[in-house]
This record gives C-alpha cells, structure tokens and sequence, in this order.
C-alpha cells in the first residue's frame, strides 16, 4: 500500500467542482499533501494570489499542467508555442512545483507527418531547455496513449519518451501515467531505464466499456488497470514523490460534490495503490 502521505490530487479532478482557491482550500482541509495545477485554473486566480495561497495551505504542487504542444503549421505558431512554454517553466519556478508535465502535441492542422510532428516536438523540447535548467525547474515528458497521436500527442511509449530524454540531456525525465501507459507490453522495462528521471506518477483507472476516449476515465478500482503492480515498478526506480489522481469524468465524478470524490480519491488510494 502506497503510503497515504504521498496522495495528491490532480486540479482536474475536480476542474467542475472548484476553482483552484477553492481546491487548495478543499485537498488542505481534506488532509491531502498534494495538489497538480492547470494553467487555465491558474491564469483565472492569477499567480501572485496562487503562490500565496499554496504557500498558507501547505500543500506541495506535484506539477505543473500544462506545457507542450509543440507543432506548429508554421513557424510563427511553432514560436508561440515554445514562448508559451517558457511562460509556464516561470509559472511553475514561483509555485516550487515539482515539474512542467509536458504534453507534447500531434499533428498540425492538414498535417499527415506523423515523423514531421515528432521532429517539431524534439525540436521545441530543446528550444526551452535551457531556460527550465537555469529555473531550476524539471521537465517531465508525458507519453499519452496512441489513440492521442493525432491530436494530443504523438510521444505514445515510455520508450519514445526516453529516447528525447537521452538525446537531450538535463533536465528532462518522464511522467508515468497509468491510464496511457497500463497496456504497453516493454513498460516494466521502460520503468526500469527511466530509473531517476521519473519525475511525476499520475494514477486512474480504464473502464471497460470506455465510452469517451477523453473524459471517461475511472476511480481506482473500478477498472482494468493492476495500478499497484506499476506502482510497485515505480517505486522500484527510487521515486518517492507525490503520486497524483488524475480522473477526466464528464458523466460521473465531475457531477459528484467536490467533498465526494476527495473522500473517495483518499478511500481508493489506500485501498488499490
């Protein structure tokens, strides 16, 4: 059993039910350590009020949502992304979160160059690099699942993840994500070589059957996924970080009370992670 002091909850399980005041305020008064930030809750609060309010409630930001989405149709796009991502490497420095959580992106628009897209994204991940080593800031790629390739992300294995990291040096490691990586038949090994540069685990679980690829993801337990088993694989890399709940649930968990689904993150992380 994962010890309950690691739990944090990712902002977008709850992203219905609260503002990010009004999530720092719930996770701290719930006993929760941790709390992930997305960008677009923060932007609403302002960072000068956000840095205040972690900083009264305690909690530890386990990272940074989101930076990424690389390619671009052009190179004034492919510009605005990187600067976006500099932006967001500035706003995790003054949160102390412990990572940027990059989701890299897909295709441009019209695009069919799936390899195009990838150059794009290792291309962008070296453009900000050095502006995250001197922020003192990680950057933790995210391997989302293939079904992601098109839109979302085009960096779909722990593999893939890991070769960026080793092409490009400091500063660069992975978040392992249970709901994108469960089904990967190498992902023990692939744990295994990311070794320290594991710098975010994210938790869920896969409902079968799943009826939105994006927002339908389940609580702990109530799927397919052996997360302790990948928990255990983690924890083997010497990672003893913040473990978050992230759960997309537009008809179900995003409709529950707020306190509800803190309750239960808490019940179920103790009981299957």
């Amino acid at each position: 059993m994962a010890d309950p002091a690691r739990l944090s909850i990712n902002q977008a399980t709850t992203r219905e039910q609260h503002s990010l005041a009004q999530a720092i305020a719930a996770y701290s008064q719930a006993g929760v350590r941790g709390i992930s930030i997305w960008r677009d809750k923060l932007a609403d609060c302002g960072l000068d009020e956000a840095v205040r309010m972690i900083g009264d409630s305690g909690l530890g930001v386990s990272g940074l949502c989101r930076g990424g989405m690389f390619p671009g149709a052009d190179t004034a796009s492919r510009q605005a992304n990187i600067d976006d991502n500099l932006v967001a490497i500035d706003e995790a420095a003054a949160l102390g979160a412990d990572c940027v959580v990059l989701v890299c992106g897909g295709l441009p628009d019209g695009s069919k160059d799936l390899a195009g897209a990838r150059e794009m994204i290792r291309d962008g991940l070296g453009a900000i690099l050095p502006h995250a080593r001197d922020a003192g800031v990680p950057l933790a790629i995210e391997p989302l699942h293939p079904m992601y390739a098109a839109d979302r992300c085009a960096i779909n294995t722990l593999g893939q993840a890991l070769d960026l990291c080793d092409q490009l040096g400091e500063g660069l490691g992975v978040a392992v994500d249970v709901y994108h990586l469960w089904w990967d038949p190498d992902l023990e090994a692939q744990i295994r070589r990311a070794g320290e540069r594991t710098l975010a685990f994210h938790v869920c679980d896969w409902l079968v059957p799943t009826t939105d690829l994006l927002l339908d993801r389940g609580m702990m337990g109530d799927g397919v996924i052996d997360i302790r088993q990948i928990r255990d694989w983690v924890d083997r890399t010497g990672y003893d970080g913040l473990i978050e709940v992230e759960i997309f649930s537009a008809e179900n968990w995003w409709k529950r009370p707020g306190d509800e689904v803190i309750r239960t993150c808490q019940e179920r992380f103790e009981e299957t992670v």
